[in-house]
This record gives structure tokens, sequence and C-alpha cells, in this order.
């Protein structure tokens, strides 16, 4: 079982939408104008939130957003065949950790039974 984070679009720039717990958090950007800008954003991000698993980069036309609907953020399962086992409603608020857990069993148990 592996975990990945893919950073999509900025969901708080300071030129659109600003949120007071970025400035609270000290977290302000603008939206990139370009694939370096992001980069170091998203590399802020991972920084600042401490994650300490793999995480990877949309590219600057958001397909995985777009394929995906991940904005703001959403928790997915993926099963072994690459099949979605699991779509969260948006994120922070949407996030249902025991729907999430009940999926991850399922799906864990499926690919058990199968071997």
């Amino acid at each position: 079982m592996a975990f990945l984070v893919v950073y999509i679009t900025e969901a708080h720039p300071s030129d659109i939408w600003q949120m007071q717990s970025n400035i609270k958090d000290q977290v302000v950007f603008a939206s990139p104008k370009n694939e370096e800008e992001r980069a170091y954003i998203a590399g802020a991000c991972v920084r600042k939130l401490g994650i300490k698993f793999p995480s990877v980069l949309d590219e600057f036309g958001n397909g995985t957003e777009k394929a995906y609907t991940g904005w703001p953020d959403r928790l997915y399962l993926i099963d072994a065949n690459g099949r979605i086992a699991y779509k969260s409603k948006p994120g922070p608020f949407g996030f249902e950790p025991d729907q999430l857990g009940a999926a991850l069993a399922r799906t864990v148990g499926t690919s058990q039974a199968s071997k």
C-alpha cells in the first residue's frame, strides 16, 4: 500500500481568495504564473504541512485536478487494478475517515482474497 499527495491548483491564492488562516500561518502566495512558481509553492506547502509521504505536482494545465475533480482537496483510494475504490467529498470538511476506513477494509479484503 502506498500514499501519494498530488499538489493541484492553489486553493487560496492571495490574488483571488485569501483566507485569514493563510495569513496567520504565513502561507500567502499569489497564483503561480508558471511551472517553477507552482513547484516552489507546492514545496512550501509540503514543508509547512509536514507531509512525510511522496508528493507530486500536477502539470500547469491541471490535468489531474480536472480528471479527478480534486479541488480544493479530496481523498481517493485506488485499488490494485488502478480503479477508484473510494472518493471523498470535497475537503477538508467532506472528509469522512470512517468511510475511507471501510473502503480500505473492503479493498484490502478483496485484494487479499484474490491472492
